[in-house]
């Protein structure tokens, strides 16, 4: 089977885990490789706090609440994105609204954004969706205009660009992933950047139980978001690989095009002229021209031995939401066809050319029959 996506993980890891197992940087509180991660990938992102936590789902989670988000609030969502971004509003007892997508990007669509806009809106969660930026100097300009926040969602995206600048720079925070799927992995993991230092300070506290002076007494209910240091060691490894690793996600997405691109009913994805993407997965959009549905084409790859997902379930769908007090049944048209409609093809970045060649040959020939 050609797997969707593969960890590549190499000695460079192996031995950089050891060697912090080895100084003791067992639990979150120790050692050096977790400052040093989150200052070279803060600089990396052109942040000046990096706030290293246990996966981007609590990094979401802590910004939230750092952010003093909670009861009867409401935060503007990218429809189509994992449910970790709602979760972490509904966690901190906000009520999340989800932004329908734009059909090229399938990123939040900012058209839509003043009309969703209430007193009660107090801040935006933009999905770079599988790396593909946001256009996020006019999400800015919005944002700025009706007193929002903004968290960016970078689970997806590190490495990309907005008109050259980093995601992960423009909001108030950013919050990343670095789970086993994603452009660099600590197995489990994720980290908020921001270049507030009241922000720094406060997500560093609430990711600590909130511990002050003296030790056991706590002003604030906080939580226990630590990354461990051997986690942080094998972060710096991969961090020191990005550029490769970007590089060759791009290559795997020129050769993917080169052999999708004259497929009727297959949309592949876009790349803005102010945008980098970095194509953490690469997906398409099989609409109906195609000739087959999605799931048909999903079948007959898997039976040629090729994994592949489909796009996220959107968050206007989602049961566990539309239970909560005050969810609002926002229209998502677009978001509900990328759910019915697209799926990523296998994106580990070791692909050869060959075996992308055999993967878009099954693609051609089910169009074909």
């Amino acid at each position: 089977m050609i797997e969707v996506f593969e960890p590549v993980i190499g000695e460079e890891e192996i031995e950089a885990v050891v060697a912090a197992l080895r100084r003791g940087e067992i639990s979150g509180s120790f050692g050096e490789s977790i400052p040093e991660f989150e200052k070279e990938f803060a600089e990396y992102c052109g942040c000046k706090y990096g706030v290293a936590v246990s996966s981007g789902s609590t990094a979401l989670h802590v910004a939230v609440a750092a952010a003093e988000i909670g009861a009867g609030d409401e935060v503007l969502v990218s429809a189509s994105t994992n449910i970790a971004t709602a979760l972490a509003v509904i966690h901190n007892s906000a009520i999340p609204v989800p932004v329908d997508s734009e059909a090229t990007t399938w990123n939040l669509n900012l058209d839509l954004i003043p009309d969703l806009i209430t007193k009660q809106t107090k801040a935006i969660i933009p999905v770079h969706l599988y790396g593909h930026p946001v256009d996020m100097d006019r999400l800015m300009e919005i944002a700025e205009r009706y007193n929002l926040l903004v968290i960016e969602d970078c689970a997806e995206s590190h490495g990309a660009t907005c008109r050259g600048r980093m995601t992960g720079s423009f909001g108030e925070m950013a919050c990343f992933s670095f789970y086993a799927n994603k452009v660099i992995t600590t197995g489990e993991g994720g980290m908020v950047t921001t270049n507030d230092e009241r922000l720094a300070a406060r997500l560093r506290l609430l990711r600590n139980l909130a511990f002050t002076k003296p030790r056991f007494r706590h002003e604030e209910a906080g939580f226990n978001f630590r990354m461990t240091g051997y986690q942080a060691a094998m972060g710096l490894a991969q961090f020191r690989k990005i550029d490769h690793i970007l590089s060759e996600k791009r290559r795997i997405a020129v050769t993917y095009n080169h052999y999708l691109s004259d497929i009727n009913g297959l949309q592949l994805p876009y790349e803005a002229n102010w945008a980098r993407n970095v194509y953490w997965m690469y997906g398409v959009v099989v609409h109906p021209d195609f000739g087959i549905s999605r799931d048909d084409l999903m079948q007959q790859l898997h039976e040629a031995g090729i994994d592949t997902r489909t796009f996220f379930c959107p968050m206007n769908q989602q049961p566990c939401l539309r239970s909560r007090p005050g969810f609002r049944d926002v229209p998502c048209p677009v978001a509900d066809g990328l759910w019915q409609e697209g799926l990523y093809l296998p994106s580990t970045y070791t692909l050869s050319e060959d075996v992308i060649k055999q993967i878009a040959g099954t693609v051609r020939l089910a169009h074909r029959n």
